[in-house]
């Protein structure tokens, strides 16, 4: 932002310039992806500028391994391996469950 600037001036020039802004009510945001990227209390802000809608997130940051506790009790239980053990070899395989169970009966 621009110091010495009021927020309502810093409104007026952005509604000149085609943006518009909305706050979001949140109390968590999930990126899922290879990894998951949790964030906590987060500030979410929707940015709306020449039609291109671009969202602002601060917080809490945390990672995630990405691969759910169903899926890792049901490698688990198949493969007839501890949890830990059913994770680890998920994480190897990239969440392919069929490959993780056969890699771990072997």
């Amino acid at each position: 932002m621009m110091p010495n600037m009021n927020p309502r001036q810093m409104q007026k020039m952005m509604n000149k310039m085609g943006m518009k802004q909305e706050e979001i009510p949140a109390s968590e945001v999930i990126i899922k992806g290879p990894k998951e990227i949790i964030i906590k209390n987060p500030h979410v802000l929707k940015v709306n500028m020449m039609g291109q809608e671009t969202f602002q997130i601060t917080g809490e940051v945390s990672e995630g391994s990405g691969i759910s506790k169903d899926d890792v009790l049901t490698v688990s239980v198949q493969a007839g391996v501890n949890e830990e053990e059913a994770l680890s070899e998920l994480e190897k395989t990239k969440g392919d469950l069929a490959e993780a169970i056969m890699n771990l009966q072997k």
